[in-house]
């Protein structure tokens, strides 16, 4: 090696120049990678958040869709049960009502019966008024005395046979 080389004072310029930028860059490379190594360790586990919280977010939204269909079967359920509900309760006041129309026509029949049967009563009576009446003036034109008493003798002579038959 030349000697020269050595003392010249650029040489070791140059040399520590070359130092200083192998050991400064190595530090800075190491820091620089450590950095980036961070970010993306960063950026991974915001990645793998967000990952997790998709995830999360369809489940809820496979629940939800569940849920919902479930409420919907659910409301059908309902709806079914009130429509019986109000047809059975449309049915049963349908009967009610005819069972109601039917008390009222055998109550009408019944008074109509019974005013039926007082009209009868009532006509009987007077023919039976009547009757008695003509019987009495034809009894009173044709009975004198005599056959009057031969009637009653009759009557009293028939009294101990109408006793013993009853």
């Amino acid at each position: 090696m030349d000697e020269n080389l050595l003392a010249d004072p650029h040489v070791w310029e140059a040399v520590s120049f070359v130092l200083f930028f192998v050991l400064l860059g190595r530090t800075i490379w190491s820091k620089l990678t450590g950095m980036l190594d961070a970010r993306g360790e960063a950026v991974q586990a915001e990645l793998t958040e967000a990952s997790r919280l998709r995830t999360e977010a369809e489940a809820m939204l496979r629940q939800a869709e569940a849920d919902r269909t479930a409420a919907l079967a659910e409301a059908q359920q309902l709806l079914d049960r009130a429509r019986a509900e109000a047809t059975r309760v449309a049915e049963a006041a349908h009967a009610e009502a005819e069972a109601a129309a039917g008390r009222r026509e055998r109550m009408a029949l019944d008074r109509i019966a019974s005013a039926e049967a007082g009209a009868i009563a009532d006509v009987r009576n007077a023919a039976a008024e009547i009757a008695t009446a003509a019987a009495r003036a034809v009894i009173a034109q044709q009975l004198d005395a005599t056959a009057d008493a031969q009637l009653i003798d009759r009557a009293v002579a028939d009294l101990p046979t109408a006793l013993r038959a009853a």
